[in-house]
């Protein structure tokens, strides 16, 4: 009986310290989470919403580099070649090395050696394609101390090894938790904000109120990224009843150019998680969302942007009219689209520093959610933001023509390979027209210009001899 009694006095004993054990971690746990949002909403939150730095960003950005300096001794460099062929630049009639003055080619005869070049040009499409590589993670000169760029690097040094797992450490369990709270933050703000400036009527407060709310949403979504963003000539900035355009590497470009300036998005309309947010924003501020069916319908596109560029007094519209993500390295041909409105255009070169991560959206390989992932587990987000003159059509320029200007003009001042390719072929064919337009380029090479008349083509002169 006694020991029946003390048996249970000891079990009562072991359960009171349990608890009061599980009592003291609960305590510990609240303090750290209290401490966790104190940091997250006065230290972060809050000047970010006022536009404040505090410099913490820069001192981490400063101290990431010098990392990374001193991580790269030069067995770690690769030397990498941005052409693995040296490729012609002339005409295909220089190439050829057939001017339309020789003599001997006089008449529109055909020379067997004109098949050399075509042989050439597969070749040079087969060894180093100028299309497909765009659409893939940009190369690296070294290592960032990211496992996801380390598949040409091998096991170099303890000292690398111990530097590359802190990292991992920080990275996944200190900064990860952090942007993912401040993007639960900035996301839900937005979603509230916006809601509620929605039941209000009409009015430049409701106006002033929907550009407040948005843009601190993305400041506070910015901050999630860790971004550093260097804004330059923003007196060129896009102005109301306007149209900006700008090169497309990832779904955060819309965080990093609404960070400096509110603007109406152009979109699909979606479901889920998207849906509601869209469906917020719509409700304070007059972004223009397409059902499925209408975007493929141009004319009813082209007439509700014309719609809207037509109030002087709403925000310009953000469009990027590659259609499709490409990495950063360079830009490709611009859909004609957005260019006939007739609304000003307003350029702008968004240029990431792939040292720091990987801000490409590879659609076909990796899902909105990994990839958002990838990018909060990156170092940071660097980037420099170009806004260019705006830009207008001129007499005797069509859509097309104006597009390539444009386009043009945004490469150069970002630095990036100007392409005439349509990033379409990320998941489609090569078009029929581009082939024929080859076979007619050549074809007036061998005719010479026939007037105004479309050349004919080697098999169309053949039926006719």
């Amino acid at each position: 009986m006694d020991s029946g009694l003390s048996c249970a006095a000891d079990d009562d004993v072991t359960l009171g310290l349990w608890l009061s054990a599980m009592e003291d971690l609960w305590c510990v746990a609240v303090g750290v989470f209290q401490l966790w949002m104190f940091m997250v909403v006065f230290l972060i939150t809050l000047p970010a919403m006022f536009n404040v730095s505090l410099g913490v960003t820069g001192v981490y950005i400063q101290i990431l580099v010098k990392i990374l300096e001193v991580t790269e001794p030069n067995h770690l460099k690769i030397t990498l070649f941005c052409r693995i062929i040296e490729r012609a630049v002339g005409s295909m009639e220089e190439d050829m090395g057939r001017p339309r003055s020789s003599p001997s080619l006089a008449g529109g005869d055909f020379a067997l050696s004109d098949a050399f070049y075509f042989y050439k040009k597969g070749l040079e499409s087969i060894v180093d394609d100028e299309v497909t590589q765009r659409f893939s993670s940009e190369e690296l000169a070294s290592w960032n101390l990211l496992t996801r760029t380390n598949q040409n690097f091998h096991y170099i040094s303890l000292r690398l090894t111990i530097i590359w797992g802190l990292g991992v450490f920080v990275r996944y369990c200190i900064l990860l938790p952090l942007r993912v709270t401040l993007a639960v933050i900035g996301i839900s703000w937005l979603v509230i904000g916006t809601t509620l400036v929605g039941f209000l009527s009409d009015s430049s407060v409701k106006n002033w109120l929907s550009e407040l709310v948005h843009l601190t949403c993305y400041r506070i979504c910015a901050r999630a990224l860790s971004a550093t963003i260097r804004y330059h000539n923003r007196e060129n900035k896009p102005r109301k009843g306007g149209i900006c355009v700008a090169n497309h590497t990832a779904p955060i470009d819309v965080v990093i150019l609404a960070n400096d300036g509110c603007y109406a998005m152009v979109g699909q309309v979606h479901g889920g998680l998207m849906g509601v947010i869209q469906r917020s924003m719509v409700r304070s501020c007059p972004h223009v969302w397409f059902e499925r069916s209408e975007m493929k319908d141009r004319h009813t596109v082209t007439s509700r942007l014309r719609a809207h560029v037509a109030a002087k007094t709403k925000l310009p519209i953000l469009i990027f009219p590659e259609g499709t993500c490409i990495n950063n390295t360079s830009v490709m041909m611009f859909k004609k689209g957005s260019f006939e409105v007739g609304a000003t255009i307003s350029p702008v070169a968004i240029k990431y520093d792939p040292r720091f991560g990987d801000a490409f959206w590879n659609s076909s390989k990796y899902n909105i959610v990994s990839y958002l992932l990838r990018t909060m587990t990156s170092w940071a987000v660097v980037v420099n933001v170009w806004y260019l003159p705006p830009m207008s059509l001129q007499d005797g320029e069509d859509a097309a023509q104006f597009a390539n200007k444009v386009k043009s003009a945004i490469a150069r001042q970002g630095g990036l390979l100007d392409l005439a390719w349509d990033g379409g072929l990320k998941r489609g064919k090569v078009k029929d027209t581009l082939r024929e337009e080859q076979q007619r380029m050549y074809s007036s090479i061998v005719l010479g210009p026939i007037g105004t008349d479309v050349p004919q083509t080697c098999g169309e002169k053949a039926s006719e001899q």
